[in-house]
């Protein structure tokens, strides 16, 4: 890839393209497409290949499958990112963590089983296709 198309992609992903704010609560399933931040609470499942910022004030329960996760709030779940995982000083983590790299920062909390391997190239930007109505 050129030097060119590597810095706009780039570009387009650090593109904040939703946030679910402070005092907000969702549950369901989320895909985007960009960055995506979470500052309040969020229940169910979460899947892009882009990058998801859990916010200070932030708390997820999901199952995560994204292109890069940056935690810096509470997450609970399977979390799975195809580049890498950032657990920042003030991150609380819960559960599963599966990414090629991974960073710890000091401070942090962690009760989790971590494994630094390579996420198939699988399309994170969707859940799994149902047909005749059961997911497949």
């Amino acid at each position: 890839m050129k030097e060119k198309e590597k810095i706009r992609e780039i570009a387009e992903e650090s593109h904040l393209a939703g946030l679910i704010d402070q005092g907000t609560e969702l549950k369901g399933e989320l895909n985007f497409k960009g960055s995506f931040r979470i500052e309040g609470y969020f229940q169910g499942k979460i899947y892009s290949d882009s990058m998801l910022i859990i916010g200070e004030k932030g708390k997820v329960e999901a199952e995560v499958k994204v292109g890069e996760l940056i935690i810096n709030g509470e997450i609970h779940g399977n979390l799975q990112a195809k580049e890498r995982i950032e657990v920042h000083s003030k991150g609380r983590v819960f559960g599963t963590l599966m990414s090629p790299r991974l960073l710890i920062e000091e401070g942090s909390y962690l009760e989790a089983n971590c494994q630094t391997v390579k996420i198939q190239d699988e399309n994170l930007s969707s859940a799994p296709e149902v047909k005749e109505g059961k997911p497949s």
